[in-house]
């Protein structure tokens, strides 16, 4: 089944089998690889995009219903070489170590902050519980989303 879909500003089609997932379409038929595949059961959040503006997991989505809609993935973010202020944070508070949970959570991080300029520590928390790290202990991760949102908070006009 051929899929169209606006992938990070281009529309885009993908010859995909109709069980596909829309991660499956993004990284096999799209060459887009930032968004992982870890657990397939929506669990980790290592392939999380957004579909039409809204925070999903990719691997739970069928590629069938990204058709005629908007994917944003963590490739999206980058401007030119310049990293997003979030990729920044992260490389910047150590919060990337083997970087295999780090497009997820950048995606999540930047799709709280760009919802809440200034949120506390709960909202943080809330915002990363379908993140799953097994390297950085948290610590490092809520160090990068402080020092994302100060930055984007004095970058606003």
């Amino acid at each position: 089944m051929l899929v169209r879909s606006n992938v990070n500003g281009e529309w885009r089609e993908a010859d995909v089998w109709s069980g596909s997932s829309l991660l499956s379409m993004l990284r096999d038929r799209l060459g887009l690889p930032g968004s992982k595949n870890a657990c397939e059961q929506g669990e980790c959040g290592s392939c999380s995009v957004w579909l039409d503006g809204e925070l999903v997991c990719a691997c739970l989505v069928l590629a069938a219903q990204a058709h005629d809609r908007e994917v944003r993935t963590v490739e999206a973010l980058i401007d030119g070489e310049r990293l997003h202020p979030v990729q920044e944070a992260f490389v910047e508070a150590g919060a990337v170590q083997c970087g295999f949970c780090t497009p997820g959570l950048v995606v999540a991080v930047a799709h709280l902050l760009s919802e809440t300029s200034s949120p506390n520590e709960e909202e943080v928390r809330e915002a990363l519980s379908g993140n799953l790290c097994r390297c950085t202990g948290y610590q490092k991760i809520l160090d990068a989303v402080r020092l994302a949102s100060g930055r984007m908070r004095e970058a606003a006009p």
